[in-house]
């Protein structure tokens, strides 16, 4: 791909659900455009989920912009492979415009009034550029990590597979949203001794009164608000209920929040293990009070409900509490992170597009004159960063574009 003269409508950077739903609403407006995707198509859902990973939103929503599920199973959940051939399939069908293969190294402003979107094989020049590439996909790690002992093997959610995968010995999952919950869930069933570092988590039931938890959500307009306060990710089972009691059922051991680590390499643990219990707990019966209000106010004719067997487990809380972990002691052999992502927009060299921390500095998609965002988990709505938004967000993005064009032609 030589350096191009003419200057296209619009470059999307990115190749996942986020960016292939931006071509496609480009496409349908008449837009000239190319995705650039560094490796392949949802290289990301390929590589950062481990095997036996499912969607945690319903197959019913688990859909790209346009289409409708209409397989068997409207409230089960995809596996990983699954999710990525149906976002492939629709990228096929609609015959969209992906250089697979192209990273992009840097997009700056032009002498145009453009962008110039640099990358290995030739500059091509775009009108606007859509950033696509997310920003859940560069594992955190808290500053202590650092000081682990050398003979623990420390990987991130993001690497991890499966419990064969590791060295033989005990594990220590660090965080307890989706991702940290269910990967401890895998390894204790596969046999392995687990730890899990719990936080102020809330969490939320798998089904309530005969429906996904999250078509209640949608109904009722619970995912459309703000989150008010960025804290941890809800603990949620892809396919069932999931619960620190279940978790300790399975014979993982619970532990406070993770502290400090000591020179000699003993981790430190916060005493809010019952507290975070507690937590849990109540924002599981908001929500399905929440739910209960919802039916009757609508007038619904709801399945009554019933106990959850994963909520009917208490936590069952070490006594004393941990509070410290001598790893060498408890034979854990591995960390494993899970505590967060970010996003790497150093490419984007756009004054105004990204904040003081390098995240991308947007609302409701829009940034500065021709820069955009899709796929961002955000304040912006709970639903966000998930492909929920896919079509809204597509939409908006192609629509501001075009008036923009109109505007400035």
């Amino acid at each position: 791909m030589p350096d191009r003269q003419e200057t296209l409508d619009a470059v999307v950077v990115g190749g996942g659900f986020a960016g292939l739903a931006v071509s496609g609403a480009l496409k349908a407006a008449g837009l000239s455009h190319l995705v650039f995707e560094k490796s392949r198509p949802c290289q990301t859902w390929l590589t950062q989920r481990w095997d036996s990973f499912r969607m945690n939103t319903p197959n019913l929503l688990t859909v790209m912009p346009g289409e409708a599920y209409r397989g068997p199973d409207p409230q089960g959940a995809m596996t990983r492979d699954e999710f990525v051939a149906s976002v492939l399939a629709h990228a096929g069908r609609l015959a969209l415009p992906v250089e697979s293969g192209t990273a992009v190294s840097t997009v700056e402003p032009d002498d145009r009034g453009g962008f110039a979107v640099r990358t290995r094989q030739g500059v091509v020049r775009a009108r606007n550029v859509v950033a696509t590439t997310g920003n859940l996909n560069v594992p955190k790690r808290p500053a202590l990590a650092a000081r682990l002992p050398a003979t623990v093997t420390q990987i991130d959610g993001s690497d991890y597979r499966s419990a064969g995968g590791l060295r033989p010995g005990a594990v220590l999952v660090v965080g307890c949203g989706n991702s940290g919950g269910q990967i401890a869930e895998d390894l204790a069933l596969a046999g392995r001794q687990v730890f899990l570092a719990t936080g102020r988590n809330g969490r939320v039931p798998r089904r309530y009164r005969g429906r996904d938890i999250i078509l209640w959500l949608m109904e009722n307009g619970r995912y459309d608000q703000p989150r008010t306060v960025r804290s941890g990710r809800p603990l949620l089972g892809a396919t069932h209920t999931l619960s620190l009691g279940s978790l300790s059922a399975l014979g993982i051991t619970l532990l406070g929040r993770l502290a400090d680590v000591t020179p000699a390499g003993t981790l430190i643990l916060a005493d809010d293990l019952a507290a975070s219990a507690a937590f849990a707990d109540q924002v599981s019966a908001a929500i399905r009070r929440e739910i209960d209000d919802y039916i009757a106010r609508q007038g619904l004719d709801a399945e009554p409900a019933t106990v959850d067997p994963a909520e009917a487990m208490p936590a069952r809380l070490p006594t004393p509490p941990i509070r410290e972990l001598d790893l060498a002691a408890r034979g854990i052999t591995t960390v494993i992170w899970s505590v967060g992502f970010a996003g790497d927009y150093r490419w984007l060299r756009v004054p105004g597009a990204t904040d003081a921390a390098g995240q991308p500095a947007q609302t409701r998609c829009l940034s500065v004159p021709g820069i955009y965002f899709a796929g961002l988990d955000s304040l912006e709505a709970l639903k966000s960063g998930t492909i929920m938004v896919a079509a809204g967000e597509s939409r908006r993005i192609a629509d501001h574009i075009a008036e923009r064009l109109t505007l400035t032609a």
